[in-house]
């Protein structure tokens, strides 16, 4: 069966609201909608009245896309303001064949997190190190094996709970519900995870309008972050000001018309731009790169320095992602920043074929993950509605249809919020 899950990234600069369909980890997109973000500032809600603005319109134009109504969402938060902590956990096997159960595994992640939740901190996932069969076996994933004791290693991530239930409130306040949180790296990460990247260690880079965030992956496992406070909007405002151009006018010269690197831009090639002081002027690709080239090399290497205080681990691979990285040219800069060829990773999903989806997207994949471990049927949107989505996609391209009034969607999986109970924990499904 196909599953429909529908996933929400509350960023500084938009609000994308992505719905995804899921087959055989291939997310086939439904519809998207991006919004101008207010309200927000380095990806936390300072003024939830403004951002409630955003997140209407954002659910109200994907609900005319597909006529539906939307009431459940996996959502995104920043990861800079993450806490990681190694827990430990066991528990005894009480089957009488003594095998070792996706439920065993369950009850063994709560053990680990039960009681090591500080009252300021919110619980976001669990990510397991290794298993340990009566003290002696240790595995990556010990379903089906034979064991009276199972320990676990993990990795505990908390978020500030304060942040979390700004975006909870909000969303609540509109009749939609938060099914999962995790941490825009991780959800970067699944997007383009493979093999190779779980048995290296990864950095993950997102360049924003407002912020970077580099985040450090150790076989797959989220190990520390950081926040550069250098985006997309520093590069907008050097031109606005040395052109004394609106920054609508610089951040459209940017994405179509301007390199990240100097080496292909074209000395003969202006475009005639009207300037604030309402004075016509040309504006040459070769100047206007050169500007761009010189910030995103100043980035890149505050981006190199923050990846070594963060670790002293060999880094195999480094993932760019984010909308800046859209800017043409972007590796040849990375490549002569870094001194080495870099992997090229890029969001290729038919309708969001952009890197600034890579979160959104990667979260849908992240939950399909997690409830094809949990063998939960808990898909965003109710069975009898996945076809005629479906068929939406196929024959309308995303086209805003007005027949009648949007039908509700009904969650059948539990709510994120069990996750505090210690009942029903949110599990990082990396190893299953």
């Amino acid at each position: 069966m196909k599953e429909i899950i529908s996933s929400l990234d509350i960023g500084s600069s938009t609000v994308k609201l992505v719905v995804g369909e899921v087959h055989e980890n291939d997310v086939h997109v439904l519809a998207v909608s991006e919004v101008k973000s207010k309200g927000v500032k380095k990806g936390i809600i300072v003024n939830p009245e403004d951002t409630l603005i955003s997140l209407k319109e954002v659910f109200n134009r994907c609900e005319e896309m597909l006529n539906i109504r939307i009431n459940k969402v996996v959502l995104t938060i920043p990861s800079y303001y993450a806490e990681f902590t190694m827990v430990e956990g066991k528990i005894n096997i009480k089957s009488e064949d003594s095998i070792v159960t996706g439920n065993d595994i369950v009850k063994v992640l709560q053990s680990c997190v039960y009681n090591k939740v500080p009252n300021n901190k919110e619980f976001v996932s669990i990510m397991p190190i290794e298993f340990m069969l009566d003290d002696e076996e240790k595995t990556k994933d010990p379903k089906g094996k034979q064991a009276k004791v199972l320990r676990c290693k993990a990795v505990m991530s908390l978020a500030p709970k304060k942040n979390v239930y700004a975006a909870v409130s909000l969303l609540d306040s509109i009749g939609v519900g938060i099914v999962d949180i995790n941490f825009g790296s991780v959800a970067d990460y699944y997007e383009f995870k493979n093999k190779t990247l779980d048995s290296k260690n990864v950095a993950v880079v997102n360049i924003g309008e407002e912020k970077t965030e580099v985040s450090i992956f150790k076989k797959g496992i989220l190990i520390d972050t950081e926040n550069i406070e250098v985006g997309g909007k520093n590069i907008d405002r050097d031109i606005c000001y040395i052109y004394d151009i609106s920054r609508k006018q610089a951040k459209e010269l940017k994405e179509k018309f301007a390199l990240a690197s100097k080496r292909n831009a074209s000395t003969s090639w202006s475009e005639d731009v009207l300037t604030n002081s309402k004075e016509n002027i040309k504006i040459n690709q070769y100047e206007i790169s050169e500007i761009i080239c010189s910030r995103i090399k100043e980035l890149l290497d505050l981006t190199k320095k923050q990846i070594n205080l963060l670790t002293k681990l060999e880094i195999s691979y480094i993932i760019f992602t984010g909308g800046t990285t859209e800017v043409n040219d972007f590796n040849l800069v990375v490549d002569e920043v870094f001194g080495r060829e870099m992997e090229r990773y890029h969001v290729n999903e038919i309708g969001c074929r952009s890197n600034k989806y890579s979160s959104s997207l990667g979260l849908i994949k992240y939950y399909h993950d997690k409830l094809a471990f949990r063998n939960k049927l808990a898909y965003t949107v109710d069975e009898d509605l996945q076809e005629e989505l479906i068929n939406i996609k196929k024959t309308n391209n995303n086209t805003a249809l007005h027949p009648p009034p949007p039908t509700p969607i009904t969650l059948i999986t539990a709510p994120w919020t069990d996750a505090l109970s210690n009942e029903k924990l949110i599990l990082f499904p990396r190893f299953y």
